[in-house]
């Protein structure tokens, strides 16, 4: 059983969160959760202090046992060279060999209720308590004072110092997720290209000007001037489902998803989403239509006693959820969908979303498209991640995270990171790509997606300025992950390191991400002259990851198994197989119209290049595994074979 008395992450086997410090104790019969005050949380940056009266809710989540014991076993059944290959455990199998047991659940709510907390749900893995009160008696309970900070131009709540719980519960508690605020600042990845998430309904509307293409190629810009020597094709005005499926080679396989369920976890819920999602099939693939039985979804109530959420952008969580569901059915149209909202934008309201999935083994396959701008999070939340996510490749569920769509950070960090939760080791993070899909619905190329505009103004092009990225890079929380040594290179994995350390390095996998290549998808969104259904380009690692998700259901239907966690394969079959397609540079651009008022022309055209697969970044597509598009893209028919 892990020692929690140093609430550390281990993970023996495939590396370990790198850089934490040992507990200590904050007063007698206490002891600290270390790490588990945010380094935002100074003197310099504090607003005001929270009112004692205010209402709060958070977990305090669980340690389970035998942590190396379940960390080996995972590792077990999901390499091909193990001889438990898939040899899954049941949800009731991982309840009763390695979460908490009954009695340490009872003493954790003694003494939540013993502080004056009313005590909500315990899921059926017993993961954590759930508990809910007042400021005041937060600050009694773990021995801290709470107020609010400014930190990337939000207001949020966090404690002055570690939290502390009683030495006797110290071995059980993993750590606590709630009392802070710091995963307000998750965010969903999808981007329209034009940098402002306001774009996505269903809020303002926004529409591609015209002219665009059909297909890559189809129309050729003339009439503006020549963008280094070339005249540019215009970017497509978004591909549609069958286009994608036949790019990725899963369109005449005779496998379309069907027994593989994809659950989506998102924040929110759109109130439109059926009615959007099934018009779009019937517009753009009614061979393929959402089926009212295909579709479920699962949205957890908003708490009415907590405050309300800050800056959450709720009707860009609509549009996420929009694009998710869209992509996930238009490459698996076979697949059910289940769609599960959490209560708020805040972290542990999604972790909450993405548990009752694992729990009860609700879905074999998990689509995830937001993501903390870098690694710079509490490590409660990191712990009780890789705690859950960890439980996912024990059933064989596999875990899709986008990697990101601001590349390496370093333009809005200073310093180079991948973004949390896709540098988790138990997740397969997936990056995204610039694609050109031809008249026959075959690639005619695809690189990696990191993007620059060039605006033209008075018949003169401007500089080229990067607008947006797959999300990459070496991880300073995580070690290397046993699947990735000896495909790796070391120049990558060594970076963010100190000594000979190694680490984590994301992406995985790509699929089709640039919004300059992008997705048709279809939504309610508001425009001047009224509500309505319309449809728009979009892009993003967003649309990666459930573009991956519906080619592994796909992929599930034609094996006839479901495949979990799928990394340690993957990284087996680059270096033996042409399974994955090696994402290399290309030197290409389009040329991109756009209205000036986001929705029609009256209020004038913006004209720019936007240059594919832009050099200006500290990550590159290389040949071989790189650290924007990962090990490659699925090479249809084969990846099928022999994933």
């Amino acid at each position: 059983m892990r020692r929690s008395s140093t609430l550390l992450l281990s993970l023996a086997v495939v590396g370990g969160l790198t850089g934490t410090l040992p507990a200590t104790a904050s007063a007698q019969g206490r002891q600290d959760i270390p790490q588990s005050h945010p380094l935002w949380a100074n003197a310099q940056a504090k607003v005001a202090d929270t009112a004692p009266a205010a209402k709060l809710s958070f977990r305090v989540y669980l340690n389970q046992r035998d942590n190396a014991g379940a960390e080996a076993l995972a590792q077990a059944v999901s390499d091909p060279d193990s001889k438990t290959y898939r040899q899954y455990l049941s949800p009731d199998q991982v309840r009763d060999r390695f979460a908490a047991s009954d009695a340490t659940v009872n003493a954790v709510k003694s003494w939540l209720t013993g502080n004056g907390f009313s005590i909500g749900e315990v899921p059926s893995n017993r993961a954590y308590v759930e508990a809910t009160g007042t400021a005041g008696q937060t600050q009694q309970a773990f021995d801290v004072k709470l107020a609010k900070y400014k930190v990337k131009g939000q207001t949020l709540r966090a404690a002055d110092k570690n939290l502390s719980v009683p030495a006797n519960l110290a071995n059980d508690v993993l750590g606590v997720v709630g009392v802070d605020q710091a995963t307000n600042l998750f965010k969903p990845d999808h981007a329209t290209g034009s940098g402002t998430p306001s774009d996505v309904a269903p809020g303002p509307g926004f529409r591609n000007a015209r002219p665009c293409s059909a297909y890559y190629g189809e129309k050729i810009d003339t009439t503006d001037p020549a963008y280094n020597g070339k005249q540019l094709p215009y970017a497509p005005c978004g591909y549609t489902p069958a286009q994608l499926r036949s790019a990725y080679g899963v369109d005449k396989v005779g496998a379309d998803g069907k027994g593989t369920t994809i659950a989506i976890v998102d924040a929110f819920a759109s109130p439109t989403i059926y009615a959007d999602a099934s018009t779009y099939a019937k517009k753009n693939d009614p061979q393929h239509p959402l089926k009212q039985s295909q579709f479920k979804q699962h949205v957890f109530p908003a708490n009415p006693v907590l405050e309300p959420p800050d800056q959450c952008d709720a009707a860009g969580w609509y549009g996420e959820e929009t694009l998710d569901v869209e992509a996930a059915h238009g490459l698996a149209p076979g697949a059910d969908i289940l769609y599960v909202g959490g209560e708020s934008c805040e972290d542990n309201a999604l972790d909450v979303a993405l548990n009752y999935v694992i729990a009860g083994h609700k879905a074999d396959i998990v689509s995830n498209s937001y993501g903390d701008t870098g690694e710079d999070i509490p490590a409660d939340e990191v712990k009780v991640f890789n705690q859950i996510s960890l439980q996912a490749v024990l059933e064989g569920i596999g875990v899709y995270f986008s990697s990101g769509d601001n590349g390496d950070e370093v333009a809005r960090l200073g310093t180079p990171s991948p973004d949390f939760s896709a540098s988790a080791p138990w997740i397969t993070a997936v990056g995204g790509t610039s694609i050109a899909i031809g008249k026959d619905g075959k690639r005619i190329f695809e690189t990696g997606w990191e993007t620059s505009k060039s605006s033209l103004a008075g018949g003169v092009y401007g500089p080229a300025n990067y607008t947006s990225g797959s999300g990459g890079g070496t991880s300073r929380l995580f070690e290397q992950p046993f699947y990735q040594k000896g495909v790796v290179p070391d120049a990558l994995s060594t970076k963010n390191q100190t000594g000979h350390k190694k680490g984590r390095v994301v992406p995985d996998i790509s699929a089709i991400g640039d919004p300059n290549t992008g997705f048709l998808v279809g939504q309610t969104q508001t425009f001047p002259d009224g509500a309505y259904y319309d449809q728009y380009r979009i892009g993003g690692t967003s649309l990666a990851s459930p573009v991956f998700a519906g080619i592994m259901a796909v992929a599930d239907s034609f094996d006839h198994f479901h495949h979990g966690f799928i990394n340690p394969v993957i990284y087996k079959l680059t270096s033996r197989t042409a399974a994955i397609s090696d994402v290399k540079h290309v030197d290409a651009a389009v040329e991109r119209v756009d209205y000036a008022n986001s929705v029609d022309a009256s209020g004038g055209l913006l004209t720019s290049v936007r240059t594919l697969d832009y050099q200006g970044l500290t990550i590159h597509t290389t040949p071989g595994y790189d650290d924007v598009t990962g090990l490659g893209t699925p090479n249809g028919l084969l990846f099928l074979l022999l994933v």
